[in-house]
């Protein structure tokens, strides 16, 4: 069985496709870049995946379950465009929330444990609406990692971030890879997904243009895939 499954899902907003006959699957522990230029649908399937919007036609499931039921849910993370934090609570508060909502057995300490992964201890008490931006996404992350989710799902999770923070996700998302979870992850960056990924789909104008490995011609020349399949 799959991790996730995505069996011809098609998207429509009003009589527009946004997402057009898209089907592929993804394994347990497969890193999956999900590319394609602004607008080509990539927002619009993460949501799916995520449980967040439904497809109009078609079927996803996560690990055999569909997204919106509460046991796909407690299995997955997601860090999107949206920071999704509570910006009149604690960052402390805000994680001790999150960790009591996933049923965690000591939601205070997860809290502390995630405010010192991601160097925000030391404002654990501030409220998020007095955050730089980099600090909210920083606090973003330590929620979607908090509940050890077997799927990740990062939209332009890099976005923000400094330097600093670029390089916390990304061992954050290389130990989770080494522990066998899965991710798919949607970014412009390309040098930066491409590196962690072993596998990509690219989408254009809605539809599926190419699904297969991560290859060493793709992490030498990140624009090659856009080239030779951008057109299809």
């Amino acid at each position: 069985m799959g991790a996730v499954t995505v069996e011809g899902v098609w998207k429509f907003y009003g009589d527009f496709p946004a997402l057009r006959d898209i089907s592929f699957e993804i394994a347990p522990g497969e890193c999956l870049a999900l590319l394609g230029r602004n607008g080509a649908g990539k927002t619009t399937l993460l949501r799916i995946l995520a449980g967040l919007g439904h497809a109009s036609r078609g079927r996803v499931t996560i690990f055999g379950d569909e997204p919106r039921n509460e046991r796909a849910r407690a299995r997955i993370g997601v860090l999107g465009h949206g920071i999704a934090v509570y910006d009149e609570l604690s960052a402390f508060e805000n994680l001790k929330l999150f960790a009591r909502l996933y049923g965690l057995d000591n939601p205070a300490r997860t809290a502390m444990e995630w405010l010192e992964h991601t160097d925000l201890a030391r404002v654990k008490d501030s409220r998020v609406r007095e955050f730089s931006r980099g600090m909210r996404q920083r606090l973003a992350v330590a929620r979607a990692f908090l509940h050890s989710p077997s799927l990740l799902i990062l939209d332009e999770p890099f976005t923000a971030l400094d330097d600093r923070a670029i390089a916390l996700l990304q061992d954050l998302l290389r130990a989770s890879l080494a522990e066998g979870r899965t991710i798919v992850m949607s970014t412009h960056q390309l040098r930066e997904a491409l590196e962690l990924a072993n596998g990509v789909a690219l989408i254009v104008r809605g539809r599926l243009a190419h699904r297969g490995p991560r290859t060493e011609e793709m992490l030498a020349d990140p624009g090659w895939l856009y080239r030779t399949y951008g057109e299809a």
